[in-house]
């Protein structure tokens, strides 16, 4: 039997992330609890960096779906500590990315937040460069393949 805050959970986790819309909030680790208060229910989540401009969007879209779904009093409220890190995004939704054609960041353990050479998401090669810092967003970095020549952008490891 699932339970209330269990389902508002779920549908919280399944609202797709307005940035990068191949992956769900969940699966990039941003909501971090979902509590009964005396107002209701209240859903915390943390931003994948400070100063992101989905935030208002991912917060409103949580209501929305929190409200259709017959809960009656809904709160978003905005965790920033401890920080967002990329090893919160689940090992499905790195994979997501690639096929999306955008390269996942290393895991943070690894010591390296850019690798010398990132694999291609497109084609698996090694032979790709940085071109910018910044891609669409600035989460993202963008990248060149110099074996299939196609542009990708990458996950940047925060």
């Amino acid at each position: 039997m699932v339970t209330e805050l269990a389902r508002a959970r779920e549908i919280a986790a399944a609202i797709p992330d307005p940035e990068l819309p191949a992956l769900t909030i969940g699966e990039l680790g941003m909501v971090r609890g979902v509590a009964e208060t005396g107002n209701g229910i209240e859903v915390a989540i943390t931003p994948t960096y400070n100063g992101c401009p989905a935030m208002g969007m991912i917060g409103l879209a949580i209501e929305a779906a929190l409200l259709e779904a017959g809960f009656s009093r809904v709160a978003v409220r905005v965790v920033r500590e401890p920080a967002w890190t990329t090893d919160w995004i689940a090992a499905e939704a790195r994979e997501k990315l690639r096929a999306a054609g955008i390269a996942p960041p290393a895991p943070r353990g690894s010591g390296r937040f850019v690798p010398p050479a990132l694999a291609c998401p497109r084609c698996d090669s090694a032979e790709t460069e940085e071109i910018a810092p910044f891609g669409a967003t600035a989460c993202k970095s963008l990248w060149r393949c110099r074996a299939c020549r196609e542009p990708f952008e990458h996950f940047k490891c925060h």
